[in-house]
């Protein structure tokens, strides 16, 4: 009952920024929490940053101080901005929510967006 979609991938340079987007459709209003893994060739997909309704965020250590995310509510969107990009975050960074689904019973339910592919020269 959501569909969410990346965009904003593709070849840049090292030390240089991106800025990645989800666009959620749907049962956005059923969303709590929306983050960003990612996928690393020949590695397990990790989490990258995750933020709630109230606008708490969480991030991993290996991104801390580099990498934003925020939401927008009104757009239904969450970016990640991403700064002085590294060969090492080449990867497909996927978009993630979790949803209570139903009416009088709520059902906890995940949804992934397609990925996008970002790829980090030097």
């Amino acid at each position: 009952q959501v569909q969410l979609v990346e965009s904003g991938g593709g070849l840049v340079q090292a030390g240089g920024p991106l800025r990645l987007s989800c666009a959620a459709s749907g049962s956005t209003s059923s969303i709590n929490v929306m983050g960003w893994y990612r996928q690393a060739p020949g590695a397990q997909r990790e989490l990258v940053a995750t933020i709630n309704r109230g606008g708490s965020t969480n991030y991993a250590d290996s991104v801390k101080g580099r990498f934003t995310i925020s939401g927008d509510s009104a757009k239904n969107t969450v970016y990640l901005q991403i700064n002085n990009l590294k060969p090492e975050d080449t990867a497909v960074y996927y978009c993630n929510a979790e949803a209570l689904i139903g009416t009088m019973v709520k059902v906890l339910r995940t949804y992934w967006g397609q990925g996008t592919q970002v790829t980090v020269s030097s």
